[in-house]
């Protein structure tokens, strides 16, 4: 019986807001530019009270400085946050799968969690990357096997009977689609085992081309 694997959500990776450095609208851009700087962080969440209006990064502000023609200092101390943020666009939801913040994740290094307009926390760049690690099991030691596949029903099942028989234990699996050539490529990490000529064989046997293997 296989194991019920729950998709992952956003609001079981996401930062909450007690944990975030956040902005308010009518703050001065003086005291954003401060707190970016300080607290060491790419970007900042700008609330207007409880509620998400945007972000602001040291580029949105440079930016709205160098086009003002103001003295550094009358700008940095006069104009406020609302002046120059990225206003708010791309949201998530607590219940959103987390391949979505893999697509508005693009060229801002956060998004926002919302609920009506409720800022809940965010989803960082950093998270992003730490899930693929996790997906492609680069955390743990073992075998990593690429390999292709023609795109037919049950492939995927087969694969599974192959590993069961030999007893594998799998680390991670991937797959990519490429329809336009009704390939299916696989990356299967599994713990380093004796035998595992045999399992390369079946594979092999089962139609699975092997492409590459390297240990890590």
């Amino acid at each position: 019986m296989c194991e019920r694997v729950d998709p992952l959500f956003v609001k079981s990776v996401m930062i909450p807001k007690e944990k975030c450095f956040t902005i308010q609208f009518g703050d001065s851009v003086e005291k954003a530019l401060e707190l970016l700087e300080h607290k060491q962080v790419d970007a900042l969440p700008v609330l207007d009270g409880p509620n998400y209006v945007g972000i602001v990064t040291r580029f949105h502000i440079y930016r709205a400085y160098f086009d003002s023609g103001m003295e550094k200092q009358s700008f940095m101390q006069e104009r406020i946050v609302a002046e120059v943020i990225k206003r708010r666009e791309s949201v998530l939801q607590l219940d959103d799968v987390f391949e979505k913040a893999l697509i508005l994740l693009d060229d801002f290094p956060i998004i926002a969690v919302t609920e009506e307009d409720r800022f809940l926390g965010i989803v960082s760049r950093y998270d992003i990357v730490h899930q693929f690690k996790s997906a492609f099991g680069m955390e743990r030691s073992g075998v990593r096997i690429t390999f292709s596949s023609v795109e037919t029903d049950g492939r995927i099942a087969k694969l599974a009977d192959i590993i069961q028989k030999h007893h594998e234990s799998v680390i991670s699996l991937v797959t990519f689609d490429e329809t336009d050539k009704l390939v299916r490529r696989i990356i299967l990490k599994i713990e380093k085992r004796e035998h595992l000529d045999r399992f390369l064989n079946e594979l092999d046997a089962s139609g699975f081309r092997v492409l590459h293997i390297a240990e890590d």
